[in-house]
């Protein structure tokens, strides 16, 4: 038995990447959200950079589903309470709809659509094509029946005789309703960068970019259609949405979150998993910051190279970090808070000075080291993870780390992907774990738990000290 969601929800899939599911969708949010409705976005897979835009549009968070990281059951509980009080859940996929880890699928686009339920519609690039769009329409139908393809967007459309083309055969060959045409328009297209899209908190003129796509989507796109598509999703059901818990340690620790446009890659439930686990959160701009009382740090990713210069600038805040790692200050950084710790970080040719608390340099390189999901087998000592246990994460970065000496401990073995060498990932230095793997707190649900407690740990040593020092005189 469980509980049944009537949530309307429509996933934006396409049979390729780059054939513009992202633009797309930000603009269906945008122009879904400006008619007055509650539009709860999801990101398919795990991504930072997308999802901010989507939430910024919308107006909500945007969360990630994630099936490498979330069984059925816990993508519909993230579905069921994500979109609570919205009126429409959008779910942008990732890659093409059948793309997954593994020959199967396992993890793809597809996988998410039916563990939900929900309503497909496919954005297809018409570049150069005109009656074969059927049969790659028609492929994506018949591939997995269970998939339920429900429209179709065509995108990149050259001229009204190309639409009247391809829509005539998307309908007579794949009996499917073209519910969008959006023409070739260079202003719709999102700066993008070696890790996907410009994040949106780096510059308000990007933002422009969406204004654009929002009216070619009220322009190009039959909203009325894709809601009744969104409002036929069958009814979900689910273990029921557990209330969010009242502690009563809630805000007895600080942890600090630097985040600013250096650093933005923090999930939604990681953040509410600090503050379920009884953390006060302190955000804190590393590039004019100082650093504030706290018990704990975490430092996610981002473009720290892109900043370093005023990351360098910010000397006392790189200083006092080092000196509170020194003093055992608990803290836990991902990839791009990893090369904030580092001594140095060298990007396009020039060399900037960074915390230096761990003992090894970084080089910002142009291709990827390491891209993907990832599993992780904690080693011995680890200050976070219990020994033995297997965790999964995901990681995509560009640089290396070099000079490391041998000395050094490392926190996980690579099972599957990267990290720092391909064998090791999270390098450990007393009470800091910093680690290219980024970690989902749904599916490490002990990770904010354990962060918390050595904050707490750290801050009645703190406050020991002086009763210590008070006792001998």
């Amino acid at each position: 038995m469980g509980e049944v969601y009537s949530i309307p929800r429509v996933v934006i899939a396409a049979p390729q990447g780059r054939s513009g599911k992202t633009t797309v969708t930000l603009g269906l949010v945008a122009a879904l959200a400006a008619r007055g409705l509650k539009v709860q976005p999801f990101k398919k897979g795990p991504d930072f950079i997308d999802p901010g835009w989507l939430g910024w549009v919308a107006g909500r968070p945007c969360r990630n589903l994630d099936a490498f990281f979330m069984d059925r059951e816990r993508l519909r509980l993230s579905l069921a309470k994500g979109a609570a009080g919205a009126d429409i859940a959008v779910i942008e996929g990732a890659m093409g709809l059948f793309d997954g880890v593994d020959l199967a699928g396992s993890g793809s686009t597809a996988e998410i659509a039916k563990a939900l339920a929900s309503p497909t519609l496919l954005v297809v690039n018409a570049v150069r094509m005109t009656r074969s769009i059927a049969a790659i329409v028609l492929g994506c139908q018949l591939f997995d029946p269970e998939v339920k393809i429900s429209g179709v967007i065509l995108n990149n459309v050259a001229r009204p005789r190309h639409e009247k083309m391809l829509r005539a055969a998307v309908e007579t060959f794949c009996g499917l309703p073209v519910v969008g045409v959006l023409p070739k328009n260079k202003a719709w297209a999102i700066p993008d960068r070696h890790l996907g899209l410009v994040p949106v908190w780096e510059n308000e003129s990007l933002r422009k970019a969406v204004a654009a796509a929002r009216a070619g989507a009220e322009e190009c796109i039959d909203l009325p259609a894709v809601l009744r598509i969104a409002q036929a999703a069958p009814p979900l059901t689910c273990a029921a949405v557990s209330p969010e818990p009242v502690l009563p340690e809630k805000g007895l620790v600080r942890v600090g979150v630097l985040q600013d446009r250096a650093f933005s890659f923090y999930y939604p439930e990681n953040l509410e998993a600090l503050e379920n686990a009884g953390a006060s959160l302190v955000f804190i701009d590393a590039l004019k910051d100082p650093l504030p009382e706290v018990d704990a740090l975490y430092i996610g990713g981002g473009f720290p190279e892109v900043f370093a210069a005023e990351l360098e600038a910010n000397a006392a805040l790189r200083e006092a970090v080092r000196a509170q790692i020194e003093a055992g200050l608990p803290v836990y950084a991902e990839c791009g808070g990893l090369m904030y710790l580092a001594r140095t970080l060298s990007y396009e040719g020039k060399k900037y000075a960074m915390v230096g608390a761990l003992p090894f340099d970084v080089l910002m390189g142009t291709e990827p080291r390491g891209h993907g999901y990832m599993r992780l087998r904690v080693r011995e000592g680890n200050p976070y993870f219990a020994a033995g246990k297997e965790l999964r994460g995901h990681e995509f970065h560009h640089s290396m780390v070099v000079n490391l000496p041998e000395t050094v401990r490392f926190g996980f073995t690579v099972e599957r992907g990267c990290g720092i060498d391909g064998l090791v990932d999270g390098v450990i230095y007393k009470n800091t774990l910093a680690a290219y793997c980024h970690l989902h707190a749904l599916a490490v649900p002990e990770w904010a738990p354990a962060l918390v407690a050595k904050a707490l740990a750290y801050r009645s040593k703190r406050e020991e000290a002086p009763k210590a020092i008070s006792g001998r005189q």
